[in-house]
């Protein structure tokens, strides 16, 4: 058997590798059109960063390699221009001599992955304008930066890409301006959890222009000199000498439509779940190709490492004889942003509800550990389903343990954990690390929310009740001294320890809603009132600083003159 595979970074290595742990008889030929393979692209900021010394790190194995370890044919510095599914050829560019030939192939992946985004935009060709895919793109940018000792930088989009460069820029020593056409940074998030990414920003001295476009960028034949956000003819430039454009990326698609596959509703490959097309004897694997809802089954298309290192590996499989296949994806993805790890996994709120789902939702805001061992507070936000009681997915950001409760939470929803599972999970426990630990609170909460032994309200549900005019008594059970700080409007204070004794001042028949700083002492109070007869009273959820938090993200952006 005669496999082709185009591209070599994470899914075509990884198709070619398991097909060859498979059998020793197959002929295995990857052609790659750049000259680097087998990279770690989501470390490439932290080169240009300096966080990571040398490309190299990033670039461990090459095609001398390859061929010693797998008897892998890996020619790089070739492009595959055609497929001819019919007779079962590619036609290939050698990109060093120019020659074009024609190679057979009884199997054939198309790893040909995802190509930046660029934008129609004047000066987009300039000097000093860049795209982060592939170790050629971080060896020019840190040569750029370095070279021309640039002190301003401005990154066009909020997303993973753009967020890490901000972040390596900026302890670089640069000054950075972020522009997002969108209202937050991590758009992919809830707002209410996008905008604690913000804040994160801002406190970093980010100059962050949210729901701002990019007109043009500025300069000459030497290099970039601005960016012009706004309109063209009412809006202004920040000055740059460096500008990185990550709007995004879309799959390398020429080829598979030339073959005549199918395109699904992503705009990705069509594939089965060992990675076959809509064509025989083609394959397609990685970020090209589409995945599926682990949840509702619906296709899905997140261009992520992990996901393109497990489809290259199933096809590999598939087309030597095994049986893996593809199980699905959540979208778990976690970023660093300056001090902050920002995480998520499953469904968001905003898309659970419009997938149809009556939805609970909780904030919750624990250490990650005690804090007398100098535990910092990480906010999960959760959402499940109130017919099944499943968990549907989770957000968690904080300095420290996002990533250990984020894998916890992907994993539950993958084995369709209902939420009271959580809670009986035999987790670790030390104080070093970790002792009631937030994945158990996220459960019982979520648990008594749904079974109706302890509601919840989110801020936004509050306010919008409210607006709607229902009238609703919102009681403050903390201190004095938390109140003094700030209160949600129209509250009426009662401490816990009074409230037994001055319960009499509330009317037990209205709709209630209690709260404290985070949503623990709320509970107590809500669990007060119900047992003294109250017949509708739910906790604030994420308590008073989820609630300041959620009016800060409404409220306008400051400039940096601000500061």
């Amino acid at each position: 058997m005669k496999v082709v595979i185009v591209g070599s970074v994470a899914a075509g290595t990884s198709a070619a590798a398991k097909a060859r742990r498979n059998t020793e008889t197959a002929q295995i030929t990857v052609y790659e059109r750049d000259h680097d393979i087998s990279y770690s692209g989501c470390g490439l900021p932290y080169f240009v960063g300096g966080e990571v010394d040398g490309i190299d790190e990033l670039t461990p194995r090459d095609p001398a390699w390859f061929k010693a370890r797998y008897n892998v044919d890996v020619r790089t510095g070739h492009e595959v221009t055609a497929v001819d599914a019919e007779a079962r050829t590619v036609t290939v560019r050698d990109l060093t001599t120019g020659r074009t030939f024609v190679d057979g192939y009884d199997e054939l992946v198309l790893a040909t992955g995802v190509r930046s985004v660029v934008p129609p935009l004047a000066g987009i060709d300039l000097p000093g304008v860049f795209t982060v895919r592939n170790p050629s793109d971080a060896r020019a940018i840190r040569e750029w930066v370095e070279q021309r000792q640039v002190r301003r930088a401005v990154v066009v989009g909020a997303g993973y890409i753009g967020l890490e460069m901000t972040e390596q820029l900026t302890r670089r020593g640069i000054e950075v301006t972020v522009v997002e056409a969108l209202e937050h940074a991590m758009p992919r998030m809830d707002t209410d959890m996008s905008a604690r990414v913000d804040a994160e920003l801002r406190r970093n001295e980010v100059d962050l222009r949210l729901s701002t476009r990019v007109a043009a960028i500025e300069g000459d034949d030497d290099g970039v000199t601005g960016v012009r956000v706004g309109s063209p003819d009412d809006g202004d430039t920040v000055p740059a000498d460096l500008v990185i454009v990550a709007v995004g990326v879309r799959p390398n698609l020429e080829l598979a439509q030339q073959a005549g596959v199918r395109i699904g509703p992503t705009h990705a490959i069509a594939v089965d779940r060992q990675g076959r097309t809509s064509v025989k004897h083609l394959w397609a694997v990685g970020d090209v190709a589409e995945s599926f809802n682990l949840i509702t089954g619906e296709p899905m298309w997140v261009p992520l490492g992990s996901t393109a290192n497990k489809t290259g590996r199933i096809a590999g499989d598939a087309m030597t004889g095994g049986r893996l296949e593809h199980r699905g994806i959540l979208g778990t993805s976690i970023v660093r942003v300056f001090d902050l790890g920002v995480a998520q996994t499953g469904f968001t709120e905003e898309q659970a509800r419009a997938a149809g789902y009556d939805i609970e939702v909780l904030h919750n805001i624990k250490p990650d550990r005690p804090e007398y061992l100098g535990g910092k507070p990480l906010v999960i936000k959760a959402v499940a389903d109130r017919a099944s009681s499943r968990l549907l997915g989770a957000q968690v950001i904080g300095a420290s343990g996002a990533d250990k409760r984020i894998d916890v939470l992907a994993t539950a929803i993958t084995f369709g954990a209902h939420v009271a599972d959580l809670f009986h999970l035999d987790l670790a426990y030390s104080p070093t690390y970790a002792t009631k630990d937030p994945v158990h609170y996220t459960g019982m909460a979520l648990a008594n929310a749904i079974s109706g032994q302890a509601p919840l309200v989110t801020p936004a549900e509050l306010d919008r009740r409210r607006a709607d005019g229902e009238r609703i008594q919102v009681v403050d059970v903390r201190s004095a001294k938390d109140r003094a700080k700030s209160a949600v409007p129209d509250s009426v204070h009662i401490p816990l320890d009074q409230l037994r004794q001055r319960s009499g001042e509330l009317d037990p028949n209205l709709p209630t809603v209690t709260y404290c700083n985070k949503g623990v002492t709320g509970n107590a109070g809500q669990n007060v009132l119900r047992n003294l007869g109250f017949s509708d009273v739910a906790n604030l959820s994420g308590g008073n600083q989820n609630y300041q938090q959620s009016h800060r993200t409404r409220a306008p952006a400051p400039s940096r003159a601000d500061h």
